[in-house]
């Protein structure tokens, strides 16, 4: 296909009345809108006309109730600042009469039903383990290991809270 004098003035016409360069490519048939738009940069025909469709948007006026409330700036990096009130807040639940066990050591093919299945260190090094004390009934840790495994969801979303504020 090639512009011959009579599709670039067809051309010039439909863009100066404000067509889409698709609807222009559709017009002349055989040519694409990239061809077209391309074209129309060669021309230098970078003013229009109105375009065909003028329908204005009317913006709906803001509800006063969905204000954003203010957010506190901080300046630098705060990723290692350190938060001493996390701490302080904290609702730890105590481990009263439950001491941190000394691991047997149980390697996986040495655990049971009736052993804790916690795992201590790295599994990809030699020295990985498992804690290995009786387990409870329900659980498939120590009563040490089911305290820090199993948490009530309550004082981990105060803490989140207190961290997040």
């Amino acid at each position: 296909m090639s512009w011959t004098d009579e599709r670039v003035e067809t051309l010039r016409k439909l863009w100066l009345d404000g067509h889409s360069a698709s609807q222009i490519a559709a017009e002349l048939g055989g040519v694409t809108r990239n061809a077209v738009i391309g074209k129309v940069h060669r021309l230098g025909l970078s003013g229009r006309g109105q375009p065909t469709s003028s329908i204005k948007r009317v913006r709906r006026p803001r509800q006063a109730t969905h204000r954003r409330q203010p957010r506190t700036r901080t300046i630098g990096n705060t990723a290692l600042k350190l938060d001493y009130d996390i701490a302080a807040h904290a609702d730890l639940r105590p481990l009263d009469d439950v001491v941190v066990p000394i691991a047997k050591k149980l390697s996986i093919e040495m655990l049971t039903e009736r052993t804790c299945k916690w795992p201590i260190g790295d599994p990809t090094q030699d020295d990985f383990h498992f804690c290995g004390h009786d387990s409870l009934e329900s659980a498939p840790y120590c009563e040490y290991h089911a305290r820090v495994a199993y948490q009530a969801p309550e004082p981990r979303r105060r803490q989140r809270r207190a961290a997040f504020g």
